[in-house]
């Protein structure tokens, strides 16, 4: 099932929704947000405490269904979301908007979800979008990359250290190269009417497209 997942970051940095999803979940204040962007709010997930009592009220009563957590807890709201909608629905296709452009703590939360063993089963099920953004998850092993229509530059960021990665089909190419920290190889792009190839035998990359303002 194709599911949103607005997380507490701001609805401008969200970006123009053109996909129908089938399923919109928030996170805390995400599921507030997603009532004002006039969307069904399908699950509200988190602790709520962003919310005045107005606003939570509201959200616990436009909700389909509501999973609250204590405020003092090991996962943040988004990662309760995320991991809530993979118990519920194993096979979901999630797009996470709301999750960069605020705190930089929140931000790195976010990007570090790729890197949890239990999201690992998940990784090419999820992926992180914004309005100048747009990141997915890879293992190791040779995979193929379409450009999104909008975005110019094309990253490869190592977010663990990274054996062989490979290049091919892109501006600046990469031969089993060998990253011994996280290393982002950023502003890369595609070559006219080809698809990006890479491919690494150890692991985690981060693939991200993305555009200037």
């Amino acid at each position: 099932m194709k599911t949103l997942l607005a997380a507490g970051g701001p609805p401008a940095t969200w970006p123009v929704l053109v996909e129908d999803y089938q399923r919109s979940v928030g996170a805390d204040r995400g599921s507030l947000y997603l009532l004002e962007a006039g969307l069904p709010l399908a699950m509200a997930v988190g602790d709520f405490d962003s919310l005045s009592a107005e606003e939570r009220e509201r959200v616990f009563a436009a909700a389909a269904s509501v999973h609250q957590s204590p405020a003092e807890k090991d996962d943040t709201d988004t990662q309760l979301a995320l991991a809530t909608i993979f118990a519920a629905d194993p096979a979901a296709e999630v797009t996470i908007v709301g999750a960069t452009g605020g705190r930089l703590d929140h931000l790195l939360a976010n990007l570090w979800l790729g890197l949890e063993p239990r999201f690992q089963p998940f990784l090419p099920q999820f992926q992180l979008v914004d309005q100048q953004n747009c990141l997915s998850y890879y293992l190791p092993g040779s995979y193929e990359v379409a450009p999104v229509p909008g975005m110019k530059y094309l990253a490869f960021c190592c977010l663990t250290p990274v054996a062989e990665l490979t290049l091919q089909n892109v501006k600046y190419e990469l031969n089993r190269q060998a990253v011994l920290q996280p290393t982002a190889y950023a502003s890369n792009e595609f070559l006219p009417g080809e698809m990006a190839s890479f491919r690494f035998s150890d692991g985690v990359v981060a693939v991200i497209q993305s555009r200037d303002v």
